[in-house]
């Protein structure tokens, strides 16, 4: 890809690994610019402008020139960003409970959980260049035998490989969803001393320098397998986000699922919000690919320019995400994003569904909830929360011409690398509207994203569903609501607890919703409404697709 500097390349990245090329990525070239602008080196970047900010003087001290003045960052200098000050405990990995589900490494919203698989000769030889023998049986006890990547390729007549996952102490900010998302009990939470944190400092290490995953043991059929390949790695974490933020984790896969098929040779053009903050807090760039953010409401303008300057270059194989917020893409940048879908150009959408402005500090937005607390929706005596019903997106962009759409969560895995896949390859307009858990605006806990996700498709809240136009000519045949529980059913029964889950059992459990039951736990009669708001919309996909 063209790596030259685009005055409106405000948080742009090299496609080639930061540390080993001189230059900036970009999204378009610069033949028809007005200015020239020098070659940034990005080992000058790390000593003199990231040290700077290291140790406090950068803000005050540095002198303005054209990287500065810009805030031009490089690709995956966040990769160099230090957050284990921020928690008091780390998790700790338990070798022997371990299957090898890779839940933990997919769900961690800041890339501090590897994965790895090396035949058992192959880790056998790298140990032998660890000279102090502690450390190398130290490291040695952190390889299990899972009947995933071991007992499974011995059947087979091959050679068994071992598995392990490492913490990466600087990527880390201890909000335990790993732990959460771990049936297996092959994780949990420990205090951070010196000696742990140490020892998990040199574990990393060894971690890294024993090389990439041996690809012979990855199912490319197993989603989640992606993980374990370094060049998926896209999204290096060092993001300012909050701690288990859900949009962390779905930008992460995003990126892996993309890289799994694209490599690094693609883009993205980011809303103005949270996660333009979060990933682009100078002077750290989280993402290994080129990428731009826009205005909060013209993302999808801004793509379409990208996109045909690419198809002019020659460039139209190199798939380019538009990537937004319920407030850019829900309400101010709405019709920009339909006048995209209007275009028929393969430009493809996602959107990170919180329900709520979560970058201006929980202003409620259309995507809001009815009766959920934000700020310009308050609980008050007379209101009692957002008034309005919630806008629904997905049932919108299939009404646009020939446009993919899919709604889906990160809890559900295989459901989100399907969505992911298929709008990736459908040769049009794609729209990819994920339910992305905000901790602090929802009152959720830091390890509840996952959770909270699943506990919103089960209650009816948000709904799975893909609708791919190639599937038909009638929406009955395109739309499928396959990954939602008892999808013939109103609502879904608990096996376990043999009770009914709806809205209500999601609304008891967020904090945004706590003003509507009283110390009984009663619901109010808003509460009330908005669960037959919630089954009214269920019915009308059970409609479409053909179930009822």
């Amino acid at each position: 890809m063209d790596t030259t500097i685009s005055p409106c390349s405000m948080n742009c990245a090299s496609s080639r690994d930061p540390w080993n090329n001189n230059s900036y990525g970009t999204l378009v070239d610069s033949e028809y610019l007005p200015i020239e602008l020098p070659v940034l080196d990005a080992t000058d970047f790390n000593d003199r402008i990231i040290r700077s900010y290291e140790d406090g003087t950068g803000p005050g001290q540095l002198p303005a020139e054209h990287s500065l003045a810009r805030s031009l960052v490089p690709a995956g200098t966040a990769a160099l960003r230090d957050f284990s000050y921020v928690a008091p405990e780390i998790p700790e990995y338990i070798p022997e409970n371990c299957t090898g589900c890779m839940e933990c490494v997919t769900e961690c919203p800041d890339t501090a959980i590897l994965g790895k698989v090396l035949a058992e000769s192959t880790l056998e030889e790298r140990l032998t260049h660890i000279p102090d023998e502690g450390d190398r049986e130290m490291f040695a006890h952190q390889w299990s035998k899972t009947r995933k990547y071991y007992d499974g390729p011995q059947k087979k007549g091959l050679e068994g490989g071992r598995f392990a996952i490492i913490i990466d102490p600087s990527k880390c900010k201890g909000c335990a969803e790993c732990v959460t998302v771990c049936d297996d009990l092959a994780l949990k939470m420990i205090d951070k001393t010196d000696d742990v944190m140490d020892q998990i400092r040199r574990s990393h290490r060894y971690f890294k320098q024993a090389g990439p995953t041996d690809e012979s043991y990855v199912n490319d059929n197993v989603l989640v397998d992606m993980m374990l390949k370094e060049q998926t790695h896209v999204y290096v974490g060092g993001a300012g986000s909050c701690a288990g933020c859900g949009e962390g984790t779905a930008l992460r896969m995003l990126c892996s699922a993309t890289a799994a098929r694209y490599g690094r040779e693609w883009g993205i053009v980011a809303a103005t919000g949270c996660n333009t903050v979060y990933t682009s807090t100078y002077p750290y760039n989280p993402y290994l690919i080129p990428w731009t953010n826009s205005l909060f409401e013209n993302a999808p303008a801004d793509a379409l320019g990208v996109r045909l300057r690419w198809d002019q270059m020659g460039w139209q194989d190199k798939p380019l995400w538009c990537i937004g917020g319920d407030g850019a893409m829900f309400d101010i940048g709405f019709q920009s994003l339909s006048r995209m879908f209007a275009t028929g150009l393969p430009i493809k959408v996602f959107v990170l569904d919180t329900q709520v402005y979560s970058n201006t500090g929980g202003q409620a937005s259309t995507s809001s909830f009815t009766g959920q607390n934000a700020k310009m929706s308050l609980h008050g005596k007379k209101f009692h929360g957002k008034q309005e019903r919630r806008k629904e997106i997905a049932q919108i962009a299939m009404m646009h011409p020939r446009t993919f759409v899919a709604q889906t969560t990160c809890a559900h895995m295989n459901h989100f690398y399907k969505a992911v896949f298929g709008a990736l390859e459908f040769d049009g307009p794609a729209l990819v509207n994920c339910y992305t858990t905000c901790q602090p605006e929802h009152g959720v806990a830091d390890n509840m994203a996952s959770d909270q996700a699943r506990l919103a498709v089960d209650s009816r809240a948000f709904p799975l569903l893909i609708h791919d136009p190639s599937k038909g000519n009638t929406i009955k045949s395109r739309l499928s609501l396959q990954g939602n529980p008892a999808m013939k059913e109103d609502w879904w029964t608990n096996p376990k607890t043999k009770q009914v889950v709806d809205f209500i059992d999601f609304a008891r459990s967020e904090g945004r919703f706590a003003k509507h039951f009283d110390k009984d736990g009663n619901p109010s009669p808003e509460m009330l409404a908005t669960r037959d708001e919630r089954l009214e919309n269920w019915h009308l996909l059970q409609e479409l697709a053909g179930i009822i």
